[in-house]
């Protein structure tokens, strides 16, 4: 085969096989396939596409490009939750238990934050003694005697999918769906899940902008999970406001504990009951969606779930009271409430924004360098829809720096993120669609 000649035909339309899809990744992946090679073929990629087979092979050769975890060891069906980043997006910390508490084992690997969007590890990190690198034979182990464990990615996971990503972020073929779908699909699928439950975010806070390229982003994964015998579900979520109430790593985790103490934000509740409720339907432990949702409440408000997170934390070195004493967590020295100027409703909050804010603060990485500060952060106290009075506080700021002019910064960075109407907002949905094997199920449209 010729590089060059499996170029031009997808410069072409034309259809890969297999093989030759195969010889591209290793090829680049051994560096016997230049950058400029490659850089030509995504944009070839990017204005023709790919068909389901193809995204399909992409992804597998791409999983099988490094390291593969074989979970066959521990007993029952291993279901992998995934979630296209956002802000405030809590959930694996709940998830992890609440799903592992019904008896599906949740061997979950999790990345760091970059930008706007925080990362599980960096959260997992606030609580103190956790280890987040454990050995294969202690991940497996852990997950074989109580059901779950969270972990930092390894580093060779998918290194044909990091070398094209970095490749595809500098030459503008990023939005691409079948190279965005094989990239999520080829971690998931290398990290040894027998079935997956996607949460593919929406709006301005998320990756994909709108409703229609995320349920197009929704269908190729699901295709990709039916192409290589993975059952996929995935359901797409509101992300023009951030999750919850919390942005931050420790402010986080706290609201997670609060959360599976039953008294969390009633989005972030929502969120994680249906999810959880889809992977273990998937996990053969309940026969319907509603079988499951209601095992779900049972479980997050009869304590087992929150049993779970102590023992999760304990068994990786941390410090499981934290679990009923969240004030142990890090805390940041300084508070800044953002008053509203005007009476009104809140109709909009940029999350993107907001995002962006809080790694100002220093709660997330502009470069992956970057040290995080645990501790900071924002916690809102309005959301869309909510009525608010002139001098009522927005959200409050958790600072480790109390310098006037900083303070301000931020302060108007926070009010800006808010638009007030003088009428009243009808809350957005939380959920728009359910995508499966059997279709696009519409919940609610934009």
């Amino acid at each position: 085969m010729r590089t060059v000649d499996l170029i031009q035909r997808k410069r072409d339309g034309e259809t890969l096989s297999t093989e030759e899809i195969e010889y591209l990744i290793h090829g680049y992946s051994t560096g016997d396939i230049p950058d400029y090679q490659m850089s030509a073929f995504a944009m070839a990629v990017f204005f023709r596409g790919m068909s389901a087979k193809e995204t399909a092979d992409l992804t597998l050769a791409m999983a099988r490009s490094g390291d593969q975890v074989d979970l066959s060891s521990i007993p029952g069906v291993k279901v992998d939750k995934h979630s296209t980043g956002g802000v405030g997006d809590t959930t694996t910390l709940i998830l992890a238990p609440l799903v592992a508490a019904a008896g599906i084992p949740v061997a979950k690997m999790s990345g760091r934050g970059l930008g706007h969007t925080g990362g599980t590890i960096d959260k997992l990190e606030a609580i103190e003694g956790y280890r987040v690198e454990l050995t294969k034979e202690q991940f497996l182990q852990q997950v074989t005697d109580i059901g779950v464990s969270v972990i930092s990615q390894s580093g060779n996971i998918t290194p044909a999918d990091k070398k094209l990503y970095g490749l595809r972020d500098v030459t503008a073929t990023v939005e691409s769906i079948p190279l965005i779908a094989s990239s999520i699909m080829s971690k998931k699928i290398a990290s040894g899940a027998d079935a997956i439950v996607l949460d593919v975010k929406t709006g301005s806070g998320a990756f994909m902008k709108s409703l229609e390229g995320s349920i197009e982003l929704a269908k190729a994964m699901v295709e990709i999970g039916e192409q290589v015998g993975r059952e996929t579900v995935a359901v797409i979520t509101n992300m023009d406001e951030p999750l919850g109430l919390a942005i931050g790593n420790a402010l986080e985790v706290r609201e997670a504990i609060e959360t599976l103490q039953g008294s969390g934000p009633d989005d972030l509740t929502e969120l994680c009951l249906l999810l959880g409720a889809h992977m273990i339907q998937l996990g053969g432990k309940a026969a319907t969606y509603d079988e499951a949702r209601e095992k779900m409440e049972q479980l997050l408000h009869n304590g087992e779930a929150l049993d779970k997170l102590k023992r999760l934390i304990a068994a990786q070195g941390g410090d499981k009271e934290l679990a009923d004493h969240p004030d142990r967590l890090p805390s940041a020295p300084y508070q800044a409430e953002v008053l509203a100027a005007e009476d009104g409703f809140v109709s909009h909050i940029d999350a993107e924004e907001l995002g962006v804010t809080a790694m100002m603060l220093g709660a997330g990485r502009a470069t992956k360098e970057d040290r995080i500060d645990l501790a900071v952060g924002m916690v809102l106290r309005k959301k869309v829809g909510d009525a608010v009075k002139a001098g009522e506080p927005l959200a409050v700021l958790h600072m480790n720096r109390n310098e006037t002019m900083f303070t301000e910064e931020m302060t108007q960075r926070t009010r800006r993120a808010f638009t007030l109407t003088g009428n009243a907002v009808k809350k957005p949905p939380l959920v728009y669609a359910v995508v499966s094997k059997h279709g696009v199920q519409m919940l609610h449209n934009e």
